[in-house]
Order: C-alpha cells, then sequence, then structure tokens
C-alpha cells in the first residue's frame, strides 16, 4: 500500500521530468509542443491588447519595416528593428543556455529557457504599466520584452524537437495540415509500388491540428484574461511554465548541493 502510495505521488514528478529534461522522446516533444502552443497563443493575444501589436509576427513586423522605410516613418522603422532585433536576442539566448547546459551535463537542458520566461513574464504582469512608459529604438519596452519571449520560447522548441515544432506561429502548422490532407486526398495509380505511393500521416495531422486548437483556445484565454485583469493575467501562464520547468531545474539544484557537501 505505502509503494502504490509512493508511486502515485511521483507519477507527477517523472511526468514534469520527461516534459522538459534532457532525455527526449518524441510523445514528450508532442506534449510540451501542445503547452508551449498555449502560452504563446495567450501572449500573442493578450499581449496585443497590451501594446497593440502581434509580438510573434516577424513576417509582419519586417514588411512594416519596409512600408515605413519606402513613406519615410523612420520612428515607426525603428520600432520595428528594435522589435526584430529583441526576438533575434530571444533566440540567441535560448540557445546559449540549452548549449550550456548541455555541455555542463545537465538535466535542465531546456528547463532553464522556460524558467527564464516565467521570470520574464512574472516582470511583464507586474511591471506592465511601468514598462509601457519606457522606450528603446522608439519601441516601448512591453514590445520588446514581449518579442524576446518569443523569440526564447520559440527558440527552445526548435531546439529540443530539432526543428519539427513550432510554437509562438501558426503558419508554418497550418502550411504543413494543407500538405498532409493534399497526401491523404492524392489518388495513387494502380498498380503504384509501396516506395512510390503518397500517404498521409495522420498522427502527424492531428498534432498539428491540436498545436492549432492550443494556440487558439490560449489567445483565447489571454485575450478575456486581458481585457479584465490587465497586466496581472500574465502570472498564471508563468507559473505555469514554472511548473514545467522546476523538476529538472531541481534534479540540478540538489546534484549540486550534494556535490558541494561531498567535497
Amino acid at each position: 500500500m505505502a509503494a502504490a502510495v509512493i508511486l502515485v505521488a511521483k507519477m507527477p514528478i517523472n511526468y514534469a521530468r520527461r516534459l522538459t529534461g534532457e532525455v527526449r522522446t518524441a510523445q514528450a516533444d508532442r506534449q510540451l509542443g501542445l503547452a508551449l502552443a498555449f502560452v504563446a497563443g495567450a501572449i500573442n493575444a493578450g499581449g496585443f491588447l497590451a501594446v497593440a501589436q502581434y509580438t510573434s509576427h516577424m513576417t509582419g513586423i519586417v514588411s512594416a519595416m519596409a512600408d515605413h522605410l519606402a513613406l519615410g516613418a523612420y520612428d515607426l522603422l525603428w520600432e520595428g528593428i528594435g522589435a526584430l532585433t529583441s526576438f533575434v536576442l530571444g533566440a540567441a539566448c535560448s540557445s546559449a543556455l540549452v548549449n550550456f547546459a548541455r555541455q555542463r551535463r545537465l538535466k535542465s537542458v531546456y528547463a532553464f529557457p522556460l524558467l527564464l520566461e516565467a521570470a520574464l513574464l512574472l516582470c511583464f504582469g507586474i511591471l506592465g504599466s511601468h514598462l509601457a512608459s519606457m522606450a528603446t529604438l522608439s519601441a516601448p519596452a512591453t514590445i520588446l520584452l514581449l518579442c524576446f519571449i518569443m523569440g526564447l520560447q520559440n527558440a527552445v522548441i526548435s531546439k529540443l524537437s530539432n526543428s519539427a515544432i513550432r510554437t509562438t506561429h501558426v503558419t508554418g502548422i497550418v502550411t504543413d495540415i494543407g500538405i498532409e490532407l493534399g497526401k491523404m486526398l492524392y489518388s495513387n495509380a494502380p498498380g503504384t509500388p509501396p516506395r512510390d505511393r503518397v500517404v498521409g500521416d495522420r498522427v502527424k495531422l492531428y498534432f498539428l491540428s491540436a498545436l492549432v486548437t492550443c494556440f487558439f483556445t490560449g489567445a483565447v484565454a489571454g485575450a478575456l484574461g486581458f481585457a479584465h485583469l490587465g497586466y496581472i493575467s500574465t502570472v498564471p501562464l508563468a507559473l505555469l511554465l514554472v511548473v514545467l520547468a522546476a523538476v529538472p531545474a531541481m534534479d540540478d539544484a540538489t546534484a549540486a548541493v550534494r556535490r558541494w557537501i561531498r567535497a
């Protein structure tokens, strides 16, 4: 009986360890991707109500920069440059944290960027109104912070899934859905050898559809949260990221304490 209780108690911890630990499985990648798609949707939609700009849509930002340059709106051009730079720096920071942890054989390889994202979301939720009054490169600090967060998250899920999963924008996801639907609807000619047959991947199609659904659900939750609660609505998202990433980080902290005691 006691052993059964201990097993049940360990299940959530082991589950969290699989989600963000250094040992990866396809199932863990998909489950973490769904959770992060929800977070990204909430940040993107809620952030739009806060800063009047979608902060994960670098395609739109770069296109707007070209328009502003052509029209001579240089202040808006610099704002776009600031947003784009922040996104790139977020991705670079995520890559640096992952590589740092890999070289040191840490268990929290992918937990570090998520914990940093959680801390930055807490800053946004608590200091949002103050940050909105600050500007760099003509861009409010809120926009720069959200773009950095989006770059950070997109890079970590790309690193752990070998670029197979994206969570902060759905253009590529919807494109892949269309590709799989095209394969499923394709009629192979009679006598086509098995190696040449076009066959859709139903598992991949379901997962991609689930990603879009989680992003949309998160966007609805984020928009409603910011509309009714304001900046503080990002705090639950930060806590969710902490729950996802805390176990591997605690494993490394515990191991470091034990080494220090032995030394």
